[in-house]
């Protein structure tokens, strides 16, 4: 097999980017929200609701590729 296989060694190194990714999008949305210009401030606080709605995705899947991880056998 090639070195992109789904093994649980690779799983379990998606489900940390994701994870990573997650608490990433939660720093992304505050900063968003508060580095809005003061005559766009509405831009800046649909942007960061849009960032914010990643985070829940982001920690679901990081759950299920671990959860994925788990059950293949080595």
């Amino acid at each position: 097999m090639n070195d992109l296989s789904l093994n649980k060694k690779n799983l379990h190194m998606l489900s940390d980017l994701c994870l990573v990714l997650g608490f990433a999008s939660i720093a992304g949305s505050i900063l968003a929200w508060f580095t809005a210009k003061q005559d766009d401030k509405e831009y800046g606080e649909r942007c960061g609701i849009f960032v914010g709605l990643w985070v829940p995705s982001f920690f679901i899947l990081s759950n299920r590729l671990s959860r994925k991880a788990d059950e293949l056998e080595d």
